[in-house]
């Protein structure tokens, strides 16, 4: 079980590194965007480019095809998994489920950032997609896009196949919410060892696309 805090943490270290230089710039400084790898379309009133909404294939849609619901109850949160699938540990901040097996497991892992009523969210999720995008040109991430699910807006990208083939590739999405009085930050790591990722690769996908979540 030492692979999830090593997954949690690397996830977050990923998503919130530089983001305090990214807010020290104008809300309005978009020139260097990564538009060419953004979910194209004109702007949406918060200036972010519109975002796709999830179109899982038939291979991802039967991945999770008869499975079972489950519910993150402290946060509103649900998902779609294979029947097959159990449950790790939860509480009100860390959520975390995965398949059956040891090393060639898949897992689907969440947590929750809570952050100040002004913070600027916009700004925070393009610094997220552009470091994405960053890491895409670096080849350690193989796509990214602006992706809304369930009427949140966020970003999804997929890491390029690990360097060792048993370090852990991710599938991530993260987006900010309004929940319960507060802004929070949703991060959602779906992972398996890259050696076994292909193997899960459909699964992790109708998970992530089956998501419903609670929001003002």
């Amino acid at each position: 079980m030492k692979l999830i805090p090593m997954l949690i943490v690397l996830g977050l270290s990923l998503s919130l590194c530089n983001i305090a230089e990214k807010l020290k710039g104008s809300k309005n400084d978009n020139a260097n965007s990564s538009s060419a790898n953004s979910s194209s379309g004109k702007p949406d009133k918060s200036g972010l480019p519109t975002a796709d909404k999830p179109e899982p294939t038939a291979a991802q849609s039967a991945a999770i095809a008869g499975g079972q619901s489950i519910t993150w109850d402290q946060q509103g949160i649900t998902w779609t998994v294979p029947g097959n699938w159990s449950k790790m540990s939860v509480d009100s901040k860390s959520f975390s489920w995965k398949s059956p097996g040891s090393s060639d497991a898949g897992f689907l892992i969440g947590s929750i950032s809570p952050m100040g009523a002004d913070f600027p969210t916009d700004i925070s999720i393009k610094a997220m997609y552009d470091q994405a995008a960053t890491r895409q040109k670096n080849g350690e991430v193989s796509s990214v896009r602006w992706l809304e699910i369930d009427g949140v807006r966020g970003v999804e990208f997929l890491e390029t196949p690990p360097e060792h083939k048993d370090d852990p590739r991710r599938l991530q999405w993260q987006g900010y919410r309004k929940f319960a009085g507060q802004v929070q930050l949703i991060n959602l790591i779906l992972s398996s060892q890259g050696q076994h990722f292909d193997m899960h690769k459909d699964e992790l996908f109708g998970i992530l696309y089956s998501m419903k979540v609670v929001h003002e």
